[in-house]
């Protein structure tokens, strides 16, 4: 959510942009905001600290428009504790407070914070009416979560104010219920409005495309052509990419010839759609083929391109051809983007070029989480669990870059494997309580590890039961997995029974408790898990290996 700030005076910031050169702008609170504004875009966190500091001694700190603003800085640099002090400094009636927490916290990525701020909000009368400013930004955080229910409820509030006459408002319900895969809701919401654009058109399209329902957006799209709402390169790009992630290439080229004939040319975007599309579908060869054919028709690739392309690398154990669009990279300048960077380092992390990456991530004067994420996962996951824990302390100590869900997970996978419970338990703990992370899935899966790991199997199981989502195979895999390494029978049953029901063709799990059994002595045990899989026709995958070794 935007915050329009008048201004009636130019400013013109000093080359260094040093406070003590600010003395033009003392007549003017609105120019400080504006300053702290600029400092926000660039996440100039020092420079604002200074700027703070001096508009505290001159009394413009008390001024609601400096104060929101410099909660926007703080937020948006990751400072969410100094943000919320000044906040709380702000009169709870005034709604600019609001309006800049939440918007910049959903805006950063701190979404369940901006949940957070805004369920706090609701509790205050008078903020009620001002709610259709901040409700954009709580759909957008609850979209990226996946909190659907809440959506829902925010829903409701929107029917209850009638603010769903609010194009940006219905756009982002479109959005929310696109990301939480409620893809039928979100056409319930478009069909609802009374006047249909091009950007809830594309809401729409774009949800479909990501739910695997390309046929659908195609028809949408069509129908809206007749009514006058004609796609744009926005609209074509989505479809591509639907089609693409469900590995259609007729339906792919097909797009493409009617997107020019609609007027449209393709762009660098279309092409990266496509190659994106196969690389989530581990449709790795096909990947590496469009962007050969990409080169071929004179499109120079983007960054997005490249970070797309190296992840099917790391999956296929491609190194070799990682190695050479790394050069490309190089060469063509695009590998000085953070995000080039950051999927590089985690291609050569998970590859097991742990050398690589740590160079390579040594040397970034720029990482955002995903870095550090990939990094620690690459520690831990090779068994530099120290490393991985201090950069992890780094990170938390610095507070410069987020720390989100995978960060935890990865700090806890590295926690796992050497075998630090108390570390386990401070770090599941703060990150519900200080970073109001809720936990996941794989947060359980990696506590159930990290227990079973030391053997303390009815704690790990003591986890499972108090679990408030219905533990998945990964949850119930950990403490088989466990409870073969310690052998612990009954409760290694428990897990097999739940693994079937899970997955009911799967015949690992039930190998994995036969060679307990055996371990166990207990033959007419193995030789009945025997029969049954044999009598279920049970998939058993072989082992095998592509990892190609001449890099």
């Amino acid at each position: 959510m935007h915050i329009l700030v008048r201004s009636r005076t130019v400013i013109s910031i000093p080359a260094k942009n040093v406070i003590p050169n600010l003395r033009f702008l003392r007549s003017e609170p609105e120019s400080y905001a504006k300053l702290i504004e600029i400092y926000t875009h660039d996440r100039a966190l020092q420079k604002g600290k200074k700027l703070h500091a001096h508009l505290t001694t001159n009394g413009y700190a008390r001024f609601n428009l400096v104060a929101s603003n410099l909660v926007a800085l703080y937020a948006c640099c990751g400072q969410l504790s100094h943000a919320r002090k000044l906040f709380d400094k702000i009169p709870s009636t005034n709604v600019r407070g609001w309006i800049a927490l939440i918007g910049t916290c959903a805006r950063c990525g701190f979404y369940d914070h901006a949940l957070s701020v805004f369920s706090e909000m609701q509790t205050i009368h008078d903020s009620k009416p001002n709610s259709v400013f901040v409700i954009p930004s709580v759909l957008k955080a609850c979209g990226h979560i996946g909190y659907r229910i809440y959506g829902e409820q925010i829903h409701g509030l929107i029917l209850k104010c009638s603010f769903e006459i609010d194009a940006f408002v219905s756009s982002a319900l479109i959005v929310m219920y696109s990301k939480c895969a409620k893809v039928e809701d979100a056409r319930k919401v478009f069909d609802g409005m009374n006047m249909k654009d091009l950007v809830s058109l594309n809401a729409v399209v774009s949800g479909y495309a990501q739910q695997g329902l390309p046929n659908e957006a195609m028809g949408l799209v069509e129908n809206m052509k007749v009514m006058g709402v004609n796609p744009n390169v926005v609209t074509w790009n989505a479809l591509i990419s639907g089609f693409a992630q469900k590995c259609d290439r007729a339906m792919v080229s097909r797009i493409f010839r009617l997107m020019i004939e609609d007027g449209v040319e393709p762009d660098v975007v279309s092409w990266t759609s496509v190659i994106s599309g196969f690389v989530q579908n581990f449709q790795n060869e096909e990947a590496f083929d469009m962007f050969k054919q990409m080169l071929h028709h004179g499109f120079c690739p983007t960054s997005a391109t490249i970070s797309a392309l190296f992840p099917a690398c790391a999956t296929a154990a491609r190194v070799r051809f990682g190695k050479e669009i790394h050069c490309y990279a190089l060469v063509t300048g695009v590998e000085e983007d953070v995000y080039v960077r950051s999927a590089l380092v985690d291609m050569y992390a998970k590859c097991g070029f742990i050398s690589e990456a740590r160079i390579l991530f040594c040397k970034m004067p720029e990482k955002n989480t995903v870095t550090m994420n990939s990094m620690i996962f690459g520690y831990a996951n090779h068994g530099y669990c120290e490393e991985a824990i201090e950069l992890f302390n780094r990170m938390e100590m610095e507070g410069v870059t987020k720390l989100d869900h995978l960060t935890f997970t990865a700090a806890l996978t590295a926690c796992s494997h050497v075998g630090d419970i108390e570390l386990g338990q401070r770090l599941f703990k703060i990150m519900q309580e200080k970073y109001c992370i809720e936990p996941r899935l794989e947060h359980y899966a990696s506590m159930v590890d990290l227990f079973g790991r030391a053997g303390k199997l009815e704690e790990a199981h003591g986890i499972i039961k108090t679990m408030p989502v219905e533990p998945d195979l990964f949850v119930w895999g950990a403490l088989l997995s466990a409870c073969r390494n310690h052998g612990h029978v009954e409760l290694a049953e428990v897990a097999a029974k739940h693994l079937l029901d899970l997955e009911p063709d799967s015949a690992g799990n039930s190998l994995l408790l036969s060679s307990l059994y055996a371990d166990a002595g207990k033959w007419g045990r193995v030789e009945r898990i025997k029969k049954r899989i044999k009598k279920g026709k049970l998939r058993k995958l072989q082992g095998l290996s592509w990892i190609d070794n001449n890099v």
